[in-house]
C-alpha cells in the first residue's frame, strides 16, 4: 500500500516511510491510497470475536499487504492487553469505555500499536536513532511516553502547555526517565503542536537527526484506533442494539472521529457522528457555514479538546472529496456537530452521576450531552468516554463536591519524581535543545 499526502505535492511514500517521517514533505498529512472493505458477512460475524481477533482483520485491511500476518497480528495482541466495553448508561445510550489500558485513556490502542510497528520497521531497516516529537494537551503524552518507554532506538519528546494539563497526567509522562523527556511550553496545544510541525519542516534538523510524531497526523497512531468502532459494534449486535447506531466522539485533534470515518468507509454500518467540541468549536463553525477559520485555542476543563487547529481536519475533508464543490455537502450528510460551556460540562457530570450513577469525565460529558439532545427514535448512541474521570480529580471533585477515588494505575505514577525542561514557544529554543540532543 502506497501513503500519499493531502497536499499532494510529493511523491507516495510506503507504510514504513510514512510511519517513520510521520508528515509528509510538503506539510500534509498521510492517507493511504484506498481503504479496504470489510465484507459484510465478515461484519455480522464479529459479534462472535473477541477485541482481538476483530482487531486484526481490521488491522489486515490497513496494513496486511506490507508486513508478514504473523507479525502483524503479534503487534496486535500485544497492543491490546486490555478491554474496551461498551457500558449501558440510560434509555438508548451506552458508553464506549476506551480507558481500561495502561494510562487510562483511549490513546493507548493507537500509541502502543504505533510503538510496536516504529520497533519493528526501525528494526528491520537498520535505521538510526528515532526521535519521536510529540505536542500533547494531556492523555497523547501519557499514552506515547508509556507506549514507547524501553522502546530500543527511539527517543520521545513529549511537548505539552504550561499549567494546562491535569496533575496526574503530567505524572503520567514526567516521572518516567529512561528514553522519555518530558518539555514544558510557555504556551497553548497549538504552540506545541506548531513547533512539532516546525521541527519536520526544518532541513537542517532533519539532516542531522531523524523525525517522527506520535501525534494522530501519523497513520500509525490513528488508524489503529478503527479497531475499538469495530469492537463497540459487535458488542451491540450480540445484544441485539446494533440497528441505526450513532457515535459521538469528543473531538480536539478530530484523529478519534477521523478513525471511525475510516471504519464507515471500511464498511461499519454507522448511521450517522456527532463531532462534540468544547469551546473550541472551529469544526461546528466549518459545518454550520462551509468556512475554515482556525484561531488560538482557549482553555476549559476538557482540556483534550483545547485544539483550534485541528490537523486531522485535512484528512476528513480529503476522505469526503478534497474541497471540491460537494466536499461539505458531503462531510454535512454524515457527520454534525455541538458546542458546550465549562457550564454545560459540570452540570451534565453531576446530573449523569446523581441519576444514573455513572460517572462521566469532562470530555465524555460533552459527548453524552450532544448525544441525550440529538438522539432520533430508532437510533442506538454510542459515546467515547475516553479517559477515566480520575485523571481529572480536582475538577470532577469540585463539580460533585467529592473525593473520588483514584485507581491503583494512576497512584503509581504519582509515587515517581517529576523531571521536567522548561522551554519558551520559540522556535528556536525548541531546535536549539533538540540539536544539543
Amino acid at each position: 500500500m502506497r501513503y500519499y499526502s493531502t497536499n499532494k505535492q510529493t511523491p507516495p511514500a510506503s507504510l514504513a516511510e510514512a510511519v517513520i517521517k510521520g508528515l509528509a514533505g510538503d506539510k500534509g498529512l498521510y492517507m493511504p491510497e484506498r481503504i479496504n472493505p470489510i465484507d459484510a458477512d465478515v461484519i455480522a460475524s464479529l459479534k462472535d470475536k473477541s477485541f482481538h481477533e476483530i482487531s486484526c482483520i481490521v488491522a489486515h485491511a490497513f496494513f496486511g499487504e506490507d508486513m508478514e500476518q504473523d507479525t502483524l497480528y503479534n503487534i496486535v495482541k500485544d497492543t491490546l492487553s486490555f478491554e474496551t466495553p461498551v457500558v449501558h448508561v440510560n434509555d438508548h445510550i451506552y458508553s464506549l469505555e476506551l480507558f481500561h489500558g495502561p494510562t487510562l485513556a483511549f490513546k493507548d490502542v493507537g500509541a502502543r500499536f504505533m510503538a510496536r510497528l516504529l520497533g519493528y520497521f526501525i528494526g528491520k531497516q537498520g535505521s538510526e536513532q528515532v526521535n519521536v516529537l510529540v505536542a500533547t494537551s494531556g492523555d497523547t503524552g501519557s499514552a506515547v511516553a508509556n507506549g514507547f518507554l524501553g522502546v530500543e532506538g527511539i527517543h520521545v519528546h513529549v511537548l505539552y502547555p504550561k499549567g494546562k494539563v491535569s496533575p496526574i497526567q503530567e505524572c503520567q509522562f514526567t516521572t518516567l526517565g529512561q528514553n522519555i523527556t518530558a518539555l514544558e511550553i510557555d504556551g497553548t496545544f497549538d504552540d506545541c503542536q506548531r513547533l512539532v510541525k516546525s521541527a519536520f519542516m526544518d532541513e537542517e534538523l532533519n539532516r542531522q537527526m531523524l523525525l517522527t510524531s506520535a501525534n494522530s497526523i501519523n497513520v500509525a497512531r490513528f488508524l489503529p484506533q478503527s479497531f475499538y468502532y469495530f469492537n463497540a459494534y459487535a458488542q451491540l449486535d450480540r445484544i441485539g442494539k446494533a440497528d441505526n447506531p450513532v457515535f459521538c466522539v469528543p473531538s480536539g485533534n478530530f484523529g478519534n472521529i477521523t478513525a471511525g470515518l475510516f471504519a464507515h468507509r471500511m464498511g461499519l454500518p454507522v448511521k450517522r457522528f456527532i463531532a462534540a467540541n468544547n469551546r473550541n468549536d472551529v469544526f461546528l463553525e466549518y459545518l454550520k457555514t462551509g468556512v475554515y477559520t482556525p484561531r488560538p485555542s482557549v482553555a476549559t476543563i476538557a482540556n483534550a479538546m483545547d485544539v483550534g487547529d485541528p490537523s486531522n481536519f485535512a484528512r476528513i475533508l480529503d476522505l469526503y472529496g478534497g474541497g471540491c464543490e460537494d466536499t461539505h455537502k458531503r462531510i454535512t450528510s454524515l457527520i454534525s456537530g455541538c458546542r458546550f460551556t465549562d457550564e454545560d460540562i459540570a452540570a451534565t457530570i453531576k446530573q449523569v452521576f446523581e441519576k444514573e450513577n455513572y460517572l462521566l469525565d469532562p470530555h465524555g460529558a460533552c459527548a453524552y450531552w450532544a448525544l441525550a439532545d440529538n438522539l432520533q427514535e430508532g437510533e442506538t448512541g454510542i459515546f467515547l468516554e475516553t479517559a477515566h474521570p480520575a485523571k481529572f480529580k480536582e475538577t470532577i471533585d469540585r463539580i460533585l463536591n467529592a473525593n473520588i477515588e483514584i485507581p491503583d494505575k494512576l497512584r503509581a505514577f504519582m509515587k515517581g519524581e517529576k523531571q521536567i525542561r522548561s522551554l519558551d514557544k520559540e522556535f528556536r529554543s525548541f531546535k536549539s535543545y533538540l540539536r544539543k540532543g
